[in-house]
């Protein structure tokens, strides 16, 4: 007999593999060339085309209990949506088993469940009787289902003249509101406008909050770590980490550091840039020496060399802070009313050459988290066009020994300065 305590999704071992065709043969011929392949074929034996295996997902394995919020993050090709079809039933596993218990609604890519013949109508009542339900459950959630997609005019159009936009909000509607005990959701969400992407992800918490089990694919971090208690983090099909969602994702963002503290390029044709600068180097460096790893009682310098190549102009050179989320932390660009100190080439007129300009973090600023950095260097104070180098380079703050005994579970935040605190005694009462 089942138990609220026993999953409701379990996987053991989940792998899936498949066979990929490398033909030797051109990939255009002519009429001659195949008439004289042909002939050959009938004189010698064919060459059989090599065949290579390629596994999307090896040896998954986790369980979900009723009621979790799953989020499923990692690099484009790490196997995410794989997983998810094997669970929805699409695919069968190559290896392994998934055991699911309840009924699952599916939203992977943009076409998936809908008949493009049908109408917006038609397809509601064929996606509520694929999930099991009954006619009466279907046209009770109906009108909810059309206000939320926001298609009332299309309603008795087929859904193949519907945009990509239309075709989203409507199976999103549909997956959502018809309540199902499993929600399984891919990277769609993507395709509505940002608007459209906030309701969705306000309906989710809603789903969640009635007790539903949500599967959450996606590369917004910030709506990964709202929604989501857990993660999995896949990486080239393998499971990287499975855990806290907050952890998953900082140790996922922090794979992305291009360096130990320094990216480079060696010449100007290879670096990022424009016909007016070029960036040679970004680099993290703290208490003298450059790590992409800081304590966060040590003062960071983010140093920036470029190559000017236009002679006579004037520069300005930027960052710009994201936190593991993506979120932006702050902005800083080197102009005389917004620096502490005195920078004698900003907006002035320069010769040809290669630059450095440094920004300095003060120490206790930052958060013990990991954050990642883009560059912006431009000609002119109002246009931030050509921003260079997005995401160059990743550094994390570490926490010291002693702030780590007072305060063992972390800061919430992305920003921990130290301020000056101050306690006096007004009246002393004898209690």
């Amino acid at each position: 007999m089942s138990s609220e305590t026993e999953p409701i999704i379990r996987a053991n071992g989940l792998g899936k593999k498949y066979l990929l065709r490398h033909q030797s043969r051109p990939r255009y011929e002519t009429l001659r060339d195949m008439l004289a392949g042909n002939a050959k074929r009938l004189l010698q034996k064919a060459t059989a085309p090599k065949r290579e295996e390629f596994w999307a997902l090896r040896d998954i394995s986790f369980e979900v209990k009723p009621g979790d919020k799953l989020g499923i993050i990692g690099r484009n090709g790490a196997g995410k949506t794989t997983l998810l079809k094997i669970l929805s039933r699409i695919t069968e596993p190559s290896e392994g088993r998934a055991e699911i218990r309840g009924r699952v609604a599916s939203l992977l890519e943009v076409g998936t469940g809908f008949h493009p013949e049908l109408t917006g109508r038609e397809n509601i009542f064929l996606n509520g009787a694929i999930l099991g339900m009954r006619r009466a459950e279907i046209r009770r959630k109906f009108d909810e289902i059309v206000a939320f997609a926001e298609v009332e005019k299309f309603l008795d159009t087929p859904v193949k003249r519907y945009s990509s936009g239309m075709y989203v909000r409507l199976a999103f509607s549909v997956a959502a509101h018809l309540e199902p005990e499993i929600l399984l959701i891919d990277e769609v969400l993507a395709v509505g406008d940002a608007e459209f992407q906030k309701k969705c992800l306000g309906k989710m918490g809603d789903v969640a909050k009635q007790g539903r089990t949500i599967l959450f694919i996606s590369h917004n971090m910030g709506a990964i770590a709202n929604l989501c208690s857990h993660a999995i983090w896949l990486d080239k099909g393998k499971m990287a980490f499975s855990g806290n969602s907050h952890e998953a994702i900082s140790k996922y963002v922090s794979q992305g550091a291009k360096s130990q503290g320094e990216m480079a390029w060696t010449d100007i044709e290879s670096s990022p840039g424009n016909e007016n600068v070029h960036i040679k180097a970004v680099r993290i460096r703290s208490a003298g020496e450059v790590s992409a790893n800081v304590l966060i009682d040590k003062e960071i310098e983010i140093e920036i060399d470029y190559w000017n190549l236009k002679q006579g102009q004037p520069l300005y050179v930027g960052i710009q802070l994201r936190d593991k989320l993506n979120s932006i932390v702050f902005v800083s660009v080197n102009w005389p009313s917004a620096n502490l100190l005195k920078d004698e080439w900003a907006g002035k007129p320069r010769p040809k050459g290669l630059y450095r300009s440094t920004c300095k973090i003060p120490a206790n600023f930052l958060n013990n988290e990991g954050y990642s950095v883009d560059v912006g260097i431009a000609n002119t104070r109002d246009e931030w066009q050509d921003i260079q180098g997005n995401g160059v380079i990743f550094f994390a703050v570490h926490e010291t020994g002693e702030m780590k005994k007072e305060y063992s579970k972390g800061w919430a935040g992305v920003v921990r300065p130290k301020f000056a605190w101050a306690t006096s005694l007004l009246d002393e009462d004898k209690l």
